[in-house]
């Protein structure tokens, strides 16, 4: 059974629509990293969940309870929180921080609190800092103080907002171990985090978050070394990209090759390998494509993390590679001589040739 479900959540801000139809469900000991471009509803997601943000529209379940406004302060016991900015108590100590939940919401006597919060601190390496106020302690510590509150509370879900985001990157890991030793407890944990490696390595499943919800999810297998949708690849694979529209044969191909060269400048494509990019689009557009399909789309790429340049080619009619079928030997010599790979497909009436360097 599920611990947490959501059926076509919705958020919006005036008109502003940050989440539509976000309907997944979140098994117990599940850990999901959530991940995706700045502004695409990831923070969003996670307060709509705990309704500090509530929803405009759809249901939030948590154990097969729907949640409302009259049991959503039950269920917030269960479901802690860990914010980017921290939010300790600032005129408490830490041990004062870790024991006030417990002890007002929980109905612990101080004796109790004061000793989970002992065995908490413990397990996030600040023991000796007890009796310290938060002014006092760096970022990392403050994080992990706020993770030792939130367990404090015994959650059965911990929904993690960025938590190293606020920090100096040297102070990163101290707090990405802790979540690592939480991972492995049973207890289940949503994590919005830039942090890739970490995502691959912790995760048991990951969101991709875009077009106003969780556009790609999968394993982290499946999600970082074989996604599926062009979003989720642009992302995961850092591709840069340049479009050119090609509406009719008396197109500006000047105007073509000069972005082209304006793409490589701006994002310091070494020289030669600029010289083939503009070659290819050359002889494939120019001779091979248009001549007789009239029209197309170009879209020349690169992927920083693949170390990949491809020019890709888009044109409508029936199945047929432009390659093979063309009267320019000279042109398909030129390409089959620089590209190192050169596929053809066809679907949806739309032939694609992609040619990789």
């Amino acid at each position: 059974m599920s611990i947490l479900r959501t059926e076509n959540l919705a958020k919006s801000f005036g008109e502003n629509v940050i989440l539509q139809n976000v309907t997944v469900e979140i098994e117990k000991g599940d850990i999901v990293s959530i991940i995706g471009p700045s502004g695409t509803g990831k923070s969003t997601f996670l307060r709509a969940v705990n309704f500090l943000d509530p929803p405009t529209a759809g249901e939030v379940y948590f154990d097969g309870v729907k949640i409302n406004k009259k049991n959503i302060d039950e269920i917030r016991r269960k479901m802690g929180m860990v914010f980017q900015s921290f939010g300790l108590f600032s005129h408490l100590n830490v041990m004062e921080n870790l024991c006030a939940g417990p002890i007002k919401l929980l109905g612990k006597t101080r004796p109790e609190a004061e000793t989970k919060a002992t065995e908490l601190l413990k397990a996030v390496g600040l023991s000796e800092r007890a009796q310290h106020f938060p002014h006092q302690l760096s970022g990392g510590q403050k994080q992990r103080v706020a993770i030792a509150r939130c367990l404090a509370m015994e959650p059965q879900v911990i929904l993690f907002d960025e938590p190293t985001s606020a920090l100096d990157p040297t102070m990163v890991g101290e707090v990405t171990a802790v979540i690592r030793s939480l991972s492995k407890t049973g207890l289940t944990l949503l994590i919005v985090t830039h942090e890739m490696n970490f995502a691959k390595e912790i995760s048991s499943r990951v969101f991709y978050m875009d077009e106003r919800g969780i556009y790609e999810q999968g394993t982290p297998a499946q999600i970082f070394e074989n996604p599926q949708k062009p979003k989720t690849q642009a992302f995961i694979y850092r591709i840069r990209s340049f479009h050119y529209e090609v509406e009719s044969r008396d197109f500006d191909y000047v105007a073509m090759l000069t972005g082209i060269d304006n793409f490589c400048f701006r994002h310091a494509v070494k020289d030669k390998t600029a010289k083939k990019l503009r070659l290819i689009a050359e002889e494939l557009v120019i001779n091979i494509v248009v001549p007789k399909f009239g029209a197309c789309n170009l879209s020349v790429s690169f992927s920083e993390q693949l170390s990949r340049y491809e020019v890709t080619v888009t044109y409508p009619g029936d199945s047929e590679d432009a390659l093979e079928t063309t009267e320019d030997d000279l042109a398909v010599t030129i390409l089959r001589n620089i590209a190192g790979e050169i596929v053809h497909t066809f679907a949806g009436g739309v032939n694609t040739l992609r040619l990789a360097l």
